[in-house]
Order: structure tokens, then sequence, then C-alpha cells
């Protein structure tokens, strides 16, 4: 990862972050990343290897407050270490930018053979956050249920893409 080093693991998703520009040059993120802590000052990040994860640790030069949107501060940490450990809610909302998808087509679009119990959560705590919607709201456990990114859902992602290319 220091190196430069980039393997693909999930070539859609890869294609989706090149198409959102999310990506300048594959295998540039890391090494700049370091680069730029270490001309901040700040101390140099950690990677370490969990089972089959890798958990980066990376320092802020200033703390960053969270609009909780109602929520107590607990709930809102408890949610975003969630939200940051399984990344399932991040995958549900790129693969709902290309088509409106239910439960079924967005575990098999991450890989899984059924709906988990964590996808369902992520889904229920992106409804509520407003960044996705149902297809048939007045009928939430219609079999032909889906869910397509909402305005703020697609302005969350924009607002992610600019951030990045700053």
């Amino acid at each position: 990862m220091l190196q430069g080093v980039s393997k693909l693991r999930n070539r859609i998703i890869a294609r989706v972050f090149r198409e959102l520009d999310f990506v300048e040059q594959w295998g540039s993120g890391v090494p700049r990343i370091f680069k730029e802590a270490e001309s901040l000052g700040l101390p140099e990040p950690k990677i370490i290897e969990v089972g089959m994860r890798v958990r980066v640790i990376v320092y802020l030069l200033e703390s960053i407050k969270i609009g909780t949107n109602g929520l107590t501060t607990g709930r809102v940490e408890s949610w975003l270490e969630s939200w940051l450990e399984s990344q399932i809610a991040t995958k549900v909302i790129i693969l709902l930018l290309k088509n409106d998808a239910g439960k079924a087509e967005l575990a098999s679009g991450l890989g899984h053979k059924t709906e988990s119990e964590e996808l369902n959560k992520q889904i229920k705590r992106l409804l509520e956050l407003d960044y996705i919607e149902m297809t048939i709201p007045e009928k939430p456990k219609s079999s032909k249920q889906k869910y397509r990114l909402t305005t703020k859902g697609k302005a969350f992602l924009g607002k992610e893409a600019r951030k990045d290319r700053e």
C-alpha cells in the first residue's frame, strides 16, 4: 500500500468511483495520505491488519463537529462506527447510483448470497437519513419493493466527490 501498488477487489465499485472522479490514479491515495500527514506535522497514519481486512487510522489536524439531526452523541458515534466498519451503506448508495434495486439485488451486488441483518440495518438507516427512498412507500413490505437515491443522497455523493477533488 505504501509503495502505491493497487489491486482491485471489486471492479464494479472501482469503475463507478473512477466515473465519479473519486479516483485520480490507481495506487496514489495511500502514499498521498502519508505525505500530507507528514507535511502537516501530524502523526504517521497507522495501517492495521484485522483478519482479512485492513484498518487505516488517519489523524486529523482539528476535530470535526458532526451534525446530529436530533440523534444523541452516543447514537451518532455508534452509527458512525457501524457505517465505517461495515461500509455496506456506502456500497448500497453506489449500487443505487445506476438503478433502483430491491434488497435481494443489493445483497447480490454486495457479493452476498442472501439479505443480511446488517444490510437491512443500513437500508433502514439510509431511509431515516433520507439518502434513499422506497419506490412503493405505501407498501413497505412488498416483494416488489425497490430503493432509489433521493436528491439528498445524490447531493451527499456530489459533496463527497467535490471534497475529494479539493
